[in-house]
């Protein structure tokens, strides 16, 4: 029995022995092999495409993959669920175009010096797309609205830089916008010109914005939540990027970034909209990585990151690491390695509340679980403990807010300094002072901005007004900015607003006065001198409407409203080659504007410079080939050249797209001028059959015209 005993034992030694080294082959395995395929494949980075995807006005917890159970998003889910899902993402400012130019240059705000919609990129602030361009990606950009127009500098590194919008109209309004379906068949037509070669695209969709108006069938089905059925919109045409690549066999060469730019208040605290507060609901946004390659397992990362984090990313990807490491933000690959595990720092702005109605700039950090917003009445909030943020604790944990406070100061300083009390040298105070944030470094020790906390009532009285203006009630627009501007006499935009409201109204000489009165209290503002400028030129006042752009352009030599009006202003006074300077100008920030380019050419047609006006009018219509008036102008301009064949060819065309009185009037002409006299009278005939409604003097001569040519026909 003993020896029995002594085997039995001997087994079960060996069976733990073996379980020991069974266990620790697989501990190896996968440290080893975890380490090797951590899901994350960086090698496969170098052949792959980069695609960003930037959701405009987006809340992460409206979308079904941060746990939104009314949400519709399949396809931006589908990319979650097999990419990378970063859980906690904080945009710099609740505002498209500083946090789009924080995307695109990995810098903060008081860095890029972006710091609110309608600002411009300095020249000499590098975008990640320079750096890929010099790596020998293609580069195209597809933008959804005016807030991101290439004006204001993010086209910088862009071959293609896609903001035509409102084509049709001379000027781009501040509201301009188009739906992802425009933008993604444009994305659609790029991509089948260049998918054979390496490329770094950047498509924007803006559809989740006020004033929220789906589509059908979406119209329907979120009747009561409009904002959620953009959002659903939207993600259909994010489904249709996918389905593009696929079709191409790009799916699996592609790497694709979503991101939102900002949230929405949705009225949770009084906003509906974005930019007036700092609250989670407008800084809270999602953030995916997508690569079938390249993130070869999902995840699900709970660290909290930065937009400032996306560029530094791309660069280290493409061998640019010196170049990222001299940015704000920081790579995430260590995330994606499982290298780290903590949460960053974010640091959030806006500088609307002030630019807009005359309040405090807010600026906040949200450091671990706290957050604090640095306003005349600041907020501190324990995001773990209170995640909506109902809990002001700032008066009771001054330490806690002196301590973030002071983490504050150093970030916006560049300094490294322990948090050891408040910034109190001189040189921090002027310095902080100089990049705008009074409420942090006030010049008689309190802020000259009221907080925008205590101007609730007012906020809403201004949503209430844009609402009349959405729905064209613009005499209810006017009293409600009426009483806005007494509120806030030293906000441009107060002027501007009631100006508009009066002039949609035919109340030209009233809003004129308004702009007046704005300039006398604020003479330098370039916003009103604009808005003044087109008041006076659409009051048939060109002299003065001339005058104050010229004051425009003193501001601003690149303004592209002043540029345009004075340009038309000058070719319609006869002075050509001023005009085509100005109109040249112009089309150096707007190079895409067909009302520009069409504009200059028909300038030039006027004062006989016809081939130089058929080569403008002959690379519009490579890119609007539906719009017969281009067509047609072409026509004429070969016409007075005298090449006849041409001419028909154009107007032919232009006929053909969509046949109008004066396309048929254009087109017997040109046959009459050709010797072709039958084609001539037959479309003096149809002329005459549509010609109700037109000039007499024309009629007569097309009578004339088709008369003797019948008479040439018969020999009668």
């Amino acid at each position: 029995m003993a020896g029995a005993s002594k085997a039995t034992g001997g087994k079960t030694n060996l069976f733990i022995i073996s379980v020991i080294v069974l266990v620790l082959v697989l501990l190896a395995g996968w440290y080893f092999l975890g380490r090797k395929s951590s899901g994350y494949q960086p090698a496969n980075i170098p052949a792959a495409n980069i695609l960003l995807i930037t959701l405009d006005t987006t809340r992460a917890d409206h979308l079904g993959c941060y746990g939104y159970k009314e949400a519709k998003t399949p396809n931006i889910d589908r990319l979650a669920g097999e990419g990378v899902r970063f859980v906690s993402a904080y945009c710099p400012a609740p505002l498209t175009l500083p946090s789009h130019a924080t995307i695109l240059t990995g810098l903060e705000p008081f860095r890029h010096q972006v710091r609110n919609n309608g600002h411009y990129l300095p020249a000499d602030i590098r975008t990640v797309t320079e750096a890929l361009k010099e790596r020998g990606y293609k580069t195209a950009a597809f933008v959804s609205s005016f807030s991101v127009d290439s004006r204001f500098g993010l086209d910088r590194g862009f071959e293609v830089y896609d903001d035509t919008f409102q084509a049709d109209l001379p000027f781009k309004t501040m509201n301009a916008e188009r739906r992802a379906a425009d933008t993604f068949s444009r994305f659609a037509r790029w991509l089948d010109n260049n998918y054979r070669q390496k490329f770094f695209c950047w498509v924007h969709y803006y559809d989740p914005h006020l004033p929220y108006d789906p589509p059908a069938p979406f119209d329907r089905e979120f009747s009561d939540r409009p904002y959620d059925g953009e959002i659903a919109y939207m993600d259909v045409y994010v489904g249709k990027i996918l389905q593009a690549l696929e079709e191409k066999g790009l799916a699996d060469k592609t790497i694709i970034i979503v991101a939102g730019d900002h949230g929405e208040g949705l009225g949770a605290r009084v906003e509906l909209g974005h930019g007036v507060f700092l609250y989670e609901e407008t800084v809270r946004v999602p953030l995916i990585f997508w690569g079938r390659k390249v993130f070869t397992r999902p995840g699900v990362l709970e660290p909290r990151v930065r937009l400032a984090d996306i560029a530094p990313t791309i660069l280290s990807w493409v061998g640019a690491s010196e170049e990222a490491s001299r940015l704000q933000g920081v790579s995430l690959e260590s995330y994606f390695q499982g290298k780290e595990k903590k949460d960053r720092e974010a640091v959030i702005e806006t500088f609307y509340p002030r630019e807009n109605f005359g309040w405090s700039e807010l600026i906040g950090i949200v450091s671990g679980r706290w957050k604090l917003i640095q306003s005349p009445r600041p907020e501190l909030f324990d995001l773990k403990a209170d995640p909506e943020e109902r809990k002001n604790l700032f008066s009771t944990s001054p330490e806690r807010a002196a301590e973030l406070k002071q983490k504050l100061e150093n970030i916006l300083l560049g300094s490294q300094a322990p948090a050891s009390g408040g910034a109190a040298r001189p040189e921090d105070l002027e310095r902080l002072r100089s990049l705008g944030y009074l409420n942090l470094a006030p010049a008689r020790g309190q802020s000259s901005y009221p907080d925008p906390k205590e101007k609730i009532e007012l906020l809403k009285l201004i949503q209430e007004a844009q609402a009349f203006e959405y729905q064209e009630k613009y005499d209810q627009a006017e009293q409600a900015y009426q009483k806005i501007l007494e509120e806030t006499p030293d906000s441009p935009a107060s002027y501007v607003n009631l100006a508009l409201a009066r002039a949609r109204q035919k109340k030209m000489d009233e809003a004129i006065d308004i702009l007046n009165r704005g300039l006398e209290r604020l003479p330098d503002s370039e916003l009103l001198l604009v808005r003044l400028g087109h008041t006076y030129a659409v009051s048939g006042k060109f002299v003065l409407a001339l005058k104050t752009m010229e004051r425009v352009l003193q501001l601003n030599p690149r303004n592209v409203d002043a540029l345009t009006v004075s340009a038309g202003i000058l070719d319609a006074a006869g002075r050509k080659e001023e005009a085509w300077g100005l109109y040249r100008k112009a089309l150096e920030v707007e190079p895409e504007s067909k009302s520009l380019r069409t504009s200059l050419a028909a300038s030039l047609a006027s004062a006989g410079k016809l081939t130089e006006a058929i080569e403008i009018y002959r690379r519009l219509i490579e890119e609007f080939p539906d719009d017969q008036s281009l067509y047609q102008f072409a026509g004429l301009a070969y016409s007075y050249l005298g090449d006849h064949d041409q001419a028909i060819f154009y107007l032919k065309q232009a006929v053909a797209i969509t046949p109008t009185r004066s396309g048929y009037f254009n087109l017997a002409v040109a046959y009459e001028k050709a010797g072709q006299t039958r084609e001539a009278v037959e479309y003096f005939r149809r002329y005459l059959e549509n010609s109700s409604g037109d000039r007499e003097e024309t009629i007569r001569l097309a009578r004339r015209e088709l008369e003797r040519l019948e008479k040439k026909l018969t020999g009668k």
